[in-house]
This record gives structure tokens, C-alpha cells and sequence, in this order.
């Protein structure tokens, strides 16, 4: 197997490094294609306006001087000799849960290699700041390895948040959908050196609505979360409220 890593943390950050040491032994071949620095919030925007440039860093690890959707597309667009057959992206340090998917550059790498032979994986450890990212490495392991012999079929893309405990505290696997993050995001106002007005996006410090069956539940509860996730983002229950609202300007 030909198996591609990206994230949107960075070609040299901790989880990348964590990650290729566990899965360089479990595939025929293996590169990392990755931004040339962190993109973290990026989601899947591709670089239109100026060219790319690509740099090596030893053996088979590629920087990308663009976005995590950008590296994933160099790479099965022909920048290889062959087409990798499957993309695993991560390890994000921080969650990606709940609608925040939208923002993450780790999910939108993922994305890009979802028509590739093998469903796409984004990989996440849900702290920012994680104390285990070995023994995510290994869970990521036995999950790729499960994955390899009872393959699954469809251009399907694996949302996988994994708490940051030791493996043997993990209370196992929980197949989820997205939850619902309560979306306080405040705009902090700071005045530059230059004394101009400038601001940061905060945190979301709403928290998240942690119903059962959710993707916050399971990482919560202590359980592996891996939630599938399609492009189509069509509300389809609201199709024909729509179509009915819309009838007097037919």
C-alpha cells in the first residue's frame, strides 16, 4: 500500500512525528505531504492565486508552502509517480468535533484523498496540548490495521477523535455523528504597537451539547469517537419547506 499523511499542523509538528514513527512499518510505501507550517482553521481552501512550491525534508517528507486541501491535491494530482491509495490525516492536536469540523484543515486534508482506494482517516487527539500522543499513535495503528484487512467500501471519510489517555484507559471505539458545539466565539479587542485597533476570534467558550450518541459524548465517556462524514451538506428535510415557501414566485 501506498499510504499518504498530511494535517494541518505542520509537516514537522509532534503528531506527525508521532505517527510516522507507528505507521512507517505498516505500509510498502509511505509519504508525508504537509503544509511547510501550521493552517490550523483553514478548512478547504485551496491556494488560486500564486503558485506552489514544494521542498523535501530527508526521506519521503514533502512541505507544501500552501493549505492542507493544497498538499492532499499536489500529491494525488501527479506530483508522484503513482496515486497513493489512501490518505490519513493527523495527528491534530486539539478536537475536531461537532460542527467545528467545518473550520478544520485536518478534516479537509482527509477530504481531498476520499476517492482514493481506501476511505480517508482524519486523526485527532483531543487535547491541545497532549501528554499521550504514543499511545494515540498505536490506537491509530490498530485502527489502520483493522482497516487494511475488513476494508471499507465508498468514498467515505472517518472523523476520529481519540481522548488523550493512556491506551489501556480508553474504553473502547464509539461509532458517532457530530455533535452541537454552543457557538460563543467573542471578539477580543487589542490595540497594536502602532496603536491601531486589531482583534483575535476567541474561543468558543459556549461548550457543547453532549447528547447521547454524539461525537462530545464519546469523548467524554472515554471512548474512541469515529463519526463518517459526507460532502453533501444538502438539508434535505428542508427541501420541500422550501420548494412550498417559494411557490408564490413561481
Amino acid at each position: 500500500m501506498f499510504l499518504l499523511l498530511s494535517n494541518d499542523d505542520g509537516y514537522a509538528s509532534a503528531g506527525m512525528r508521532a505517527l510516522v514513527e507507528v505507521m512507517e512499518g505498516a505500509v510498502e510505501r509511505l509519504i508525508v505531504m504537509a503544509p511547510e507550517s501550521n493552517c490550523s482553521g483553514v478548512s478547504h481552501a485551496l491556494t488560486l492565486t500564486r503558485p506552489l512550491t514544494v521542498q523535501t525534508h530527508g526521506n519521503a517528507i514533502y512541505s507544501v508552502n500552501g493549505t492542507p486541501a493544497d498538499c492532499v491535491r499536489v500529491a494525488v494530482g501527479g506530483y508522484f509517480d503513482e496515486v497513493p491509495d489512501m490518505v490519513i490525516s493527523g495527528i491534530n492536536c486539539g478536537a475536531n468535533l461537532g460542527d467545528d469540523v467545518l473550520y478544520s484543515g485536518t478534516v479537509a486534508a482527509a477530504f481531498e484523498g476520499r476517492y482514493l482506494k481506501f476511505p480517508a482517516l482524519a486523526i485527532s487527539n483531543v487535547a491541545h496540548r497532549p501528554k499521550h500522543l504514543a499511545d494515540t499513535a498505536q490506537i491509530v495503528l490498530d485502527l489502520f490495521s483493522f482497516f487494511k484487512k475488513n476494508p471499507l467500501t465508498g468514498a467515505t471519510l472517518l472523523n476520529i477523535n481519540i481522548p488523550d489517555l493512556p491506551r489501556a484507559e480508553i474504553r473502547g471505539i464509539r461509532v458517532t455523528r457530530l455533535g452541537q458545539c454552543r457557538q460563543e466565539r467573542p471578539l477580543e479587542k487589542m490595540i497594536n504597537p502602532r496603536q491601531e485597533e486589531c482583534y483575535w476570534i476567541g474561543a468558543n467558550k459556549g461548550g457543547f451539547l453532549a447528547d447521547e450518541g454524539s461525537d462530545f459524548a464519546a469523548i467524554e465517556q472515554g471512548f474512541v469517537s469515529i463519526t463518517p462524514l459526507q460532502f453533501d451538506v444538502t438539508h434535505d428535510d428542508q427541501l420541500e419547506a422550501v420548494k412550498h415557501w417559494l411557490e408564490p414566485m413561481r
